[in-house]
């Protein structure tokens, strides 16, 4: 299923990489809650002073390689377990997605090595996985082509649109390390958005259908397993990116959605969902268009957005103040290009790190004391569609992703460390 999915967004990001882009994403670390007061009615972006380009400065921290991956993987996902260790599920196994990935395996810290930990009931890539409150992972929808034997196979009847979005989800156990199947989605989707929120539950929004891009949005109940419909987002839209902010509520932005009645492009929109209504409102429009680049939670519950396809500086960043509804310029990436990933460090900065279109793998630091950024060095090969986790010990794994024609299956750790 790519129509409007990642091989658009690959155009689009393609462009802008010539220019050196920057997308980001991968909102981690429990934060309390605070309440904040977005504005109920559409908000331009607070217009403030052009940043200035900063200069490279010498790289902090220091990257090593670890155990690589049991298989070469990309556009997978990967969650932080309760006890430390690290599952990455499904994706692709070659860059024309012909080979879409059930299998799934364990990252352990203490060793630096994988372990095969069982397949899902269905193989998925562009799919989301959520650590719930018990501790178990769901894992929604996702892509799996429905003309590919192995995804009529092993997709059940009437689980999946004629353009491979999947409707299936299931569970997995890590005291057991099994997969279950829970209750289907109540509609087929893939690059979409799937979020926990603070009653325990998980909002799933957006995505790719065959019938074209969703505002449908729907809850699922882990003490059930049963899915319920909820509000419809007020602008159609895939690609988009969510988290969860203080006051409980949720912030989506931008994405690919329509900008006139016969055209999709990246959109600017950003609106938030309300778990007490089940309603949608309209907040802040960012300055420039984002998809895909995930929305990073500060420490002090500010949202960094960075990464502009289509916009006239691609480098440039956001950010979007939750108490006031608007979004913000801050200083531009030096020279991560998209797509990229973003990790909260456990000493409120933001890693970034990419390969798209350039030799070497890049990695920068984002300050929000300062909202600068600085060199964070490089490291292995230069891949894409990577996942970037946080560790316990505060370090960053960082595995798989595109390579070229390839995929990747080496991994990474960041350590923030001042290196040597």
């Amino acid at each position: 299923m790519k129509p409007v999915a990642t091989r658009t967004i690959m155009a689009m990001v393609a462009g802008a990489a010539m220019t050196l882009s920057a997308c980001a994403g991968n909102p981690p670390a429990e934060l309390s809650r605070q309440p904040s007061s977005p504005s109920p009615t559409p908000l331009t972006a607070t217009p403030s002073a052009p940043p200035t380009k900063a200069s490279p400065v010498p790289a902090t921290g220091r990257w090593n390689t670890t155990g690589s991956l049991i298989t070469g993987r990309a556009e997978h996902t990967a969650t932080l377990l309760p006890d430390g260790t690290v599952l990455v599920a499904g994706g692709v196994a070659d860059n024309r997605e012909e080979t879409v990935l059930a299998s799934a395996e364990l990252y352990d810290p203490r060793t630096g090595m994988w372990a095969a930990t069982g397949s899902m009931t269905s193989p998925r890539s562009q799919h989301t996985a959520t650590l719930l409150h018990n501790g178990k992972v769901l894992v929604t929808g996702g892509y799996c082509d429905a003309i590919t034997p192995q995804c009529v196979s092993a997709v059940p009847a009437g689980a999946s649109d004629p353009d491979g979005a999947v409707a299936t989800a299931e569970l997995y156990d890590p005291s057991s390390h099994t997969w279950t199947a829970t209750d289907r989605m109540i509609t087929a989707r893939s690059n979409h958005t799937a979020t926990l929120l603070d009653n325990g539950m998980v909002l799933v929004a957006g995505a790719e259908h065959s019938d074209g891009i969703l505002a449908a949005a729907e809850l699922y109940d882990p003490d059930t397993g049963k899915w319920t419909a909820t509000g419809s987002m007020k602008t159609a839209r895939t690609q988009q990116m969510a988290t969860l902010l203080r006051s409980g509520k949720v912030l989506i932005a931008g994405g690919v959605g329509p900008v006139s009645p016969t055209t999709h492009d990246a959109l600017t929109s950003a609106e938030l969902y309300d778990p007490r209504s089940g309603k949608w409102t309209a907040t802040g429009s960012m300055a420039a268009p984002r998809t895909q680049e995930p929305l990073t939670v500060l420490a002090d519950g500010r949202v960094l957005k960075t990464g502009s396809d289509g916009a006239a500086d691609p480098a440039a960043c956001e950010l979007y103040e939750p108490s006031t509804g608007t979004w913000s310029t801050t200083g531009s990436m030096v020279a991560a290009q998209g797509p990229v990933t973003s990790t909260l460090l456990a000493d409120g900065r933001v890693l970034v790190a990419a390969g798209f279109g350039v030799p070497v793998a890049l990695a920068e630091l984002y300050d929000p004391a300062t909202g600068t950024w600085s060199d964070a060095g490089s490291f292995g090969e230069s891949t894409y569609e990577h996942t970037a986790t946080l560790l316990r010990n505060g370090k960053v794994l960082v595995a798989g992703g595109l390579l070229g024609d390839s995929v990747a299956s080496s991994a990474e750790l960041y350590d923030p460390a001042p290196g040597t």
